[in-house]
């Protein structure tokens, strides 16, 4: 069932992705600096590029800046998931030793026991 509704819903995202691609065709100049800049640079780099790139490359930049926002704001929460992980792996150790320590000088059956 959730399998569905998540189709449905990327098939709506596509459609809306479409018809703001359809709708926003014509063609837009991009400049690097704004003029009174260019003219003190003498320089002004530009592209033209039909405005649905434009405005697909705003969200894709955006949702990249999203993400790698938010791998930097988790890195504590990641480096205390080692952490414990790597404590919770030595006292498995320390555990398994210890239990191998007790049981060496007894019978074999009142090992299994323990």
């Amino acid at each position: 069932m959730m399998k569905y509704i998540r189709y449905g819903l990327e098939a709506v995202i596509a459609l809306v992705l479409i018809s703001i691609a359809v709708a926003n065709r014509d063609l837009v100049t991009i400049q690097l600096l704004p003029e009174g800049l260019a003219e003190i640079a003498h320089i002004n780099p530009s592209v033209t590029l039909p405005l649905f790139l434009i405005i697909l490359a705003g969200i894709l930049v955006g949702l990249l800046i999203g993400f790698v926002w938010e791998w930097r704001r988790e890195h504590k929460h990641r480096v205390a998931a080692r952490k414990k992980d790597r404590e919770a792996h030595q006292l498995k150790r320390e555990v398994t030793k210890l239990k191998g320590e007790k049981v060496k000088g007894q019978d074999d059956v009142l090992a299994l026991l323990d």
